[in-house]
């Protein structure tokens, strides 16, 4: 049961972080993310087999971090500005933020009873934490990059632009096989999540028993 609220609550969370993207983006000036049907939250819209499901879900299974898929695709021509191209970045890990904040405000209302659920409740918004920490990183293709971004000089966005295939994968190698990284990440994401009123332990344990596998 936990596996599948996890699973489920994802997936949903996914098409919110694009659809907080795209709805930034057209308060910004990009009208066209109206006409793809960005705006409808229809996950339809937002799924592209790989990486908007394939390789979050990858990462899900494997380390139990959240990684938001790319499957928006904003005109930044269009955008009014700096401003506007970074608050569209910023709109994705902020939709994961409120997300936890609003699953740490039911889990005050589940009861104690109802274990399973506040695991699988307390697991969801520990990858909402996961997923801001994450995506808040500046380094390209990360929204942490693309709030930063726009107000580079263009010289230092070239080179950015020619590490972008690499960076990412430099980041999660560090995760999983560099302890100091994976333990000052996850210590962040722990504070954070409890900071938005999600029990660490009643989380851990969510994902313990969402990873049923590693047992």
């Amino acid at each position: 049961m936990t596996f599948v609220i996890v699973t489920v609550g994802w997936i949903l969370s996914l098409c919110l972080h694009e659809y907080a993207h795209a709805r930034v983006a057209y308060a910004g000036g990009d009208l066209s993310v109206r006409d793809k049907g960005y705006l409808t939250f229809n996950p339809l819209k937002y799924t592209h087999p790989l990486y908007s499901l394939g390789m979050p879900l990858l990462f899900l299974f494997l380390g139990g971090i959240g990684l938001p898929g790319g499957a928006v695709y904003i005109d930044h021509r269009r955008l009014r500005g700096p401003k506007w191209e970074s608050a569209v970045a910023a709109a994705g890990p902020a939709a994961n933020l409120v997300l936890a904040i609003v699953l740490g405000a039911v889990l005050r209302f589940t009861p104690p009873a109802s274990l399973t659920l506040r695991n699988a409740l307390a697991c969801l918004g520990l990858l909402q934490i996961t997923a801001v920490v994450l995506n808040l990183i500046p380094v390209p293709p990360l929204d942490g990059y693309g709030i930063i971004e726009p107000h580079m000089t263009p010289a230092v966005r070239r080179r950015a632009a020619s590490a972008a295939r690499w960076s990412i994968w430099v980041v999660f190698l560090a995760l999983w096989y560099l302890p100091p990284v994976s333990y000052a990440f996850w210590q962040l994401v722990l504070r954070v999540t409890a900071a938005v009123g999600i029990p660490p332990h009643l989380a851990l344990r969510g994902l313990g028993a969402f990873q049923f596998w590693v047992r």
